[in-house]
């Protein structure tokens, strides 16, 4: 039996492109230009074995129309195509219950790999909205170019290892360090030091390296990434951590 796969974008040549994609890796294609016609075609979701969605689409946007498809499948795979994409971003589509999140512009390999890798991992389920803003959302795992962050550890104090899964199901262990400059830079700006095992710099260090999956599409050159710099967003998330520990 063909598999199926529903593209909803409004653009019609990224339409066409995705369509002749996945059609010539034998892929059976439907697509919609906005997510009410998106959702018509959809159903019940039985049809489908997942479904490519533009965020930005006027009218019922991406999140809106991922919303919705969840309601009526909770087991629906569910890519996020996007220009736009942040970690902010990708983790409100994570919490919707996306599978993964690719960039546009994108490759025929990119699409195909995306929705490969979707194929291969369990549905994602909507997770429950959490009551206190302030806390870390229950989300271990982002994906980004079918390529999904799964784990990590600290090494020592300036280092993480993460265990990265490529499309095609293969493990690459990826050591991102902090570098001394940019903790002294964070210890200077918020008059506090933040030590290099604080849950600031996994954090930080798991950021990193999702950018850099989402910007590069594979794993850094020699399985190795260096943070030397700090952006002000993030700084200004280091100062909420130094007043919860002088609360």
């Amino acid at each position: 039996m063909t598999t199926r796969i529903l593209i909803i974008d409004d653009e019609d040549h990224i339409r066409q492109m995705i369509r002749l994609s996945l059609e010539t890796a034998g892929y059976e294609v439907g697509d919609a230009p906005d997510g009410p016609g998106g959702l018509t075609l959809f159903g019940d979701g039985s049809s489908w074995a997942a479904v490519i969605l533009d965020q930005r689409m006027p009218g019922m946007d991406g999140l809106e129309t991922l919303r919705r498809i969840k309601e009526r499948d909770p087991n629906a795979r569910v890519v996020m195509a996007t220009a736009y994409a942040s970690i902010e971003l990708a983790v409100d589509a994570m919490k919707l219950g996306a599978t993964d999140f690719v960039r546009k512009p994108m490759t025929p390999e990119m699409i195909r790999n995306a929705v490969a890798a979707t194929l291969m991992k369990p549905p994602s389920r909507a997770v429950e909205q959490e009551q206190n803003a302030d806390q870390r959302l229950p989300i271990q795992t982002i994906t980004m170019n079918g390529f999904t962050v799964v784990d990590d550890e600290a090494i020592d104090e300036s280092q993480r290892r993460f265990i990265v899964v490529s499309p095609d199901g293969q493990q690459h262990e990826v050591v991102v360090q902090i570098h001394d400059d940019v903790i002294g830079y964070v210890e200077r700006m918020t008059g506090h030091k933040l030590s290099p095992g604080h849950p600031f710099w996994t954090a930080h260090a798991r950021r990193a390296l999702t950018d850099h999956l989402w910007n590069n599409g594979g794993v850094p050159k020699m399985r190795r990434l260096v943070i030397r710099d700090l952006d002000p967003d993030q700084l200004a998330i280091a100062m909420r951590w130094r007043r919860k520990q002088s609360a």
